[in-house]
């Protein structure tokens, strides 16, 4: 039996105190019963208590049911409220559940009635809470989209493209989508517009790191499991394709999966079905695709990593994703988008960005293009404690020494290993510190390191 503290509060409206008093024995086992016989009584408790249902009959004094109900929505929202109907008219009825009533049920009553009536309230109150979630989950990742999507952000020639691009595939919501393009320069977040424009924006997007995935969890972590179906199976688990059902599945860093993987998932995107861990029977699936890499066409078509099958199979449609010293006319959007959203986030007040600053950034490789952008933005803000941001807010970049002219040639991989090797440096070779100098995940400085045999020269 659930303790006092554990109870949850329900109020009964009721002037016959008859039925207070039975309702009340009723619930006392399963909730902390208040009782009062008037409505103004009702509302004293109501502003003092932590009231998650209420009871009220339909003819009361001072005001009648329908008239609490409308105040109690007006005042407390999330309360639920089970109407007691008399007489048992429909209209009435109908009335109350209009205006937001949960469920009600007739005098004379029974036990069985008011735990019919409230079991059915509460899986109304689970649905609607399940729904809430899902809403603000919605306008959250339309937010993200709107205030936070950088890589977007621009008048340049290659941001129009890209725009133009996400807003012809996400008319067509079964096309599959492979973005393209440099550590930091959004593809999630291109991945997100692509599923918000789309027919399937009220449904869930997912997204799985492939890198992440062994071989052996493939089948467990998208097609789900049965409890008992291996060793670590202690209950029953939805893998992705049957939690993003109807709606976007974005599959992250597929240049990094094993060719095992990769004919796994090949062959689960061919037959359009799948079979949970510890069944038999085939379950069809319904889910747009969007992919993302790195890596180059050129890499994922030689055949020497990638399947060629599994490439065309996800790359329906493809979008290039520009580096940011390929766009540097955007530097300036960007900046002033960052320095807005950064303010209110941290509750500066910087007012502006010192002409030398841009002309810094623009010089700038970024070798982590707009995650890095954002993520020197940040830092800058930080030590800013004036009006305006200036150079030497941004002296990180001069320990790089990055900043050549644009004219210049320059080896893209060598920048990228010194880099690293400058942030090792930084953080006395502590990955994880220099992971997030960096602003990339752990694992994809992992694959940097051993790329470019820096394990070696660390002794480790």
């Amino acid at each position: 039996m659930e303790t006092q503290e554990e109870k949850q509060n329900i109020l009964i409206i009721d002037d016959d105190p008859v039925y207070r008093r039975l309702s009340a024995s009723i619930l006392s086992e399963r909730f902390t019963v208040f009782t009062a016989d008037t409505p103004s009584v009702a509302f004293k408790i109501l502003k003092k208590e932590k009231i998650k249902f209420v009871i009220s009959d339909y003819l009361l004094p001072e005001m009648n049911g329908l008239q609490i109900l409308e105040k109690i929505k007006k005042e407390f929202p999330k309360i639920e409220v089970i109407m007691i109907s008399d007489s048992g008219n429909m209209d009435t009825v109908i009335e109350a559940l209009r205006k937001g009533a949960s469920d009600y049920f007739k005098k004379p009553f029974s036990p069985s009635d008011i735990w019919m009536s409230i079991e059915r309230t509460l899986k109304y109150s689970k649905l609607k809470n399940e729904l809430d979630i899902q809403i603000k989950q919605n306008v959250r990742l339309k937010q993200e989209i709107n205030n936070e999507i950088g890589s977007i952000i621009g008048k340049s020639k290659q941001v129009k493209e890209i725009i133009d691009q996400i807003k012809m595939v996400a008319a067509t919501p079964d096309t599959s989508v492979l973005i393209i393009g440099e550590s930091g320069t959004g593809k999630e977040l291109v991945a997100r517009a692509i599923h918000d424009l789309s027919e399937r924006q009220d449904q869930m997007f997912g997204a799985a790191n492939m890198s992440a995935i062994p071989d052996t969890l493939f089948e467990s972590e998208f097609f789900g499991h049965v409890k008992g179906s291996f060793t670590d199976a202690v209950s029953d688990k939805a893998g992705w394709f049957e939690t993003v059902n109807k709606g976007t599945l974005f599959l992250d860093e597929v240049g990094e999966m094993t060719m095992n993987l990769q004919v796994k998932l090949l062959r689960v995107l061919e037959d359009r079905k799948y079979t949970k861990v510890g069944t038999q029977k085939s379950l069809p699936f319904d889910v747009r695709i969007v992919a993302a890499t790195n890596k180059s066409i050129e890499t994922l078509t030689d055949g020497s990593s990638f399947r060629l099958d599994l490439f065309h199979r996800l790359g329906t449609f493809i979008i290039h994703l520009p580096p940011l010293r390929e766009r540097t006319e955007d530097i300036p959007l960007l900046v002033e988008h960052f320095l807005n959203s950064l303010n209110k986030k941290m509750g500066k007040d910087i007012k502006g960005v010192n002409d030398e600053v841009i002309k810094l950034l623009s010089n700038y490789r970024f070798a982590g293009n707009i995650r890095e952008l954002r993520n020197l933005m940040e830092r800058a803000i930080i030590l800013c404690n004036g009006n305006e941001l200036n150079v030497k807010h941004f002296d990180i970049i001069r320990s790089f020494d990055q900043h050549k002219p644009l004219n210049e040639t320059f080896n893209l991989e060598e920048i990228e290993k010194n880099t690293i090797i400058r942030a090792l440096e930084k953080t006395k070779f502590n990955k994880a510190e220099a992971a997030r100098l960096l602003n990339i995940e752990w694992n994809a400085l992992h694959r940097r390191l051993q790329k470019y045999d820096l394990y070696d020269n660390m002794g480790g």
